[in-house]
């Protein structure tokens, strides 16, 4: 080992100095030349949406910043980008951060075993989990299907979460002078963005992105929310949820650091509550890692015979936020706006489009991945099967979220609702949530006239369930 060699440390979604442990390692090691890969041609279906797009581009000028300009970015084949460099720059070593998408592990086994033909070390480590998919399994070594019993019994009961790193002191940058495979390089200025004028412009006033903001982010939800939460999560008017989801996401901050931050607060209903919910992000990505097409494909496999609907009319009303269910039509306007919606919501907007319009879950993960800021493919793809029924420990087919009493019961005064269907803000609590209900002079006086200043509903929930329930009936009875 000599402490000039060139290690390259390849960012993913560890965008962050701090408890960075593929960074720590490579510092210790030599000179370090930090290296991102947007790599499109292995993702296929799954790059990146426009949302995740917009959020990457402002948190690599972020991470720029902190390396004081060293960071070189590529866009290609990482393989070809990483062996490429290893040959033009005489590099002693990869290091990186372990990321669990499928196509991802295919891919790095390759670039382990094309690198170490050509000599170069190649070492990942765990930067993104608190507990690694295939340590947590149940006592015949089967992994576990429930989530109380993996959280509670497998994750719980191992040893606690590795204590977080601080930032490496005294990082040298290998500067190459511009030299190595140029083909390809980018800087974050040449990530495509959305087609559509003016959207990311929508999204930037909501949000600090970098390391730096989601420190600032965790400080506020401690200050705001934490003391609140196990109840206040459900709330879409309050700021008591984290809304660390996209800093988690692309690595600005680390569960690790999460769960300590919160951990160090105390000890009660709050903060047990938080870290379950850090558990279900766990749980998440050990579905993924055991289900590699959980994506795709039904986990239970009756749902491969449900009689989807193809309505595209239904869902660009859905998409859009115009739908006429007010509840609905609030959380998808939040989407577009923000970038992001209230957890609460989502399995709210999700239920609707899956039991009530009959559409395929896969049409909703798509959207939710193309303009979800906190986009995820575990998180997005076990969210929606949980909300389908379909998944590992999902909620029944028959639970079917009723928008109108969901917003009666978690926005009572209508507050969400009125910041993001404005056309309708001046109804009274009474009639807000389901307008088409409201007597015409209430409609009148409020200046509302329903399929011309605000759309009627797309579908009369009643009958939309009973449907639903059917055509399950209809599955189980096979």
């Amino acid at each position: 080992m000599r402490m000039n060699d060139v290690i390259i440390c390849w960012f993913r979604q560890d965008l962050r100095l701090s408890d960075n442990p593929a960074l720590t390692a490579a510092c210790e090691r030599g000179r370090v030349l930090p290296v991102y890969i947007l790599d499109d041609v292995n993702a296929g279906e799954f790059a990146m949406g426009g949302a995740s797009r917009w959020w990457l581009h402002r948190s690599l000028e972020s991470l720029e910043r902190s390396l004081k300009g060293a960071l070189r970015l590529y866009r290609g084949d990482a393989s070809d980008v990483l062996l490429g460099l290893a040959e033009c720059l005489d590099v002693r070593g990869v290091y990186w951060n372990r990321c669990y998408e499928p196509w991802r592990i295919e891919r790095d086994a390759r670039i382990k075993e094309r690198l170490g033909a050509a000599g170069v070390e190649a070492r990942s480590f765990n930067g993104s989990l608190l507990w690694e998919p295939w340590t947590v399994c149940k006592g015949d070594g089967a992994p576990y299907w429930v989530f109380t019993p993996y959280y509670r019994r497998g994750c719980l009961g191992k040893e606690p979460p590795r204590a977080p790193l601080p930032a490496p002191g005294g990082l040298e940058c290998f500067t190459d002078g511009g030299s190595g495979p140029a083909e390809g390089t980018t800087g974050p200025g040449g990530l495509e963005l959305p087609a559509e004028e003016g959207w990311a412009e929508k999204i930037a006033p909501h949000w600090v992105v970098g390391e730096e903001g989601a420190r600032r982010r965790l400080e506020a939800f401690i200050q705001e929310g934490l003391g609140h939460y196990k109840g206040g999560r459900d709330l879409p008017d309050k700021p008591y949820v984290s809304r660390m989801s996209p800093h988690l996401h692309f690595g600005e901050i680390s569960p690790n650091q999460l769960w300590y931050a919160v951990r160090g607060m105390g000890d009660d209903e709050h903060i047990d509550h938080y870290c379950s919910e850090l558990g279900w992000r766990e749980f998440s990505y050990y579905q993924l890692y055991h289900h590699p097409d959980l994506p795709r494909v039904n986990l239970q496999a009756k749902f491969n015979r449900y009689p989807w609907r193809d309505n595209s009319e239904a869902l660009e009303a859905w998409k859009r936020g115009r739908t006429g269910i007010p509840l609905v039509d609030a959380g998808m306007r939040e989407l577009w706006r923000t970038g992001y919606m209230h957890n609460r919501v989502r399995m709210v907007v999700a239920s609707f489009l899956v039991k009530n319009l009959g559409i395929h879950w896969h049409r909703g993960e798509e959207w939710f991945r193309d303009t979800l800021v906190d986009a995820d493919l575990a998180s997005n793809s076990a969210g929606w099967k949980w909300v389908a029924g379909c998944g590992a420990d999902a909620a029944p087919f028959f639970r079917i979220f009723n928008p109108v009493l969901q917003g009666r019961k978690f926005d009572p005064e209508g507050r969400y609702i009125r910041r993001f269907v404005p056309e309708i803000a001046s109804l009274p609590a009474k009639h807000l949530f389901d307008p088409w209900n409201a007597p015409r002079g209430v409609l009148d006086e409020a200046g509302i006239e329903l399929g011309v200043t605000y759309p009627r509903p797309l579908i009369d929930l009643g009958e939309s369930r009973r449907a639903a329930l059917a055509a399950y009936s209809g599955l189980r009875g096979e």
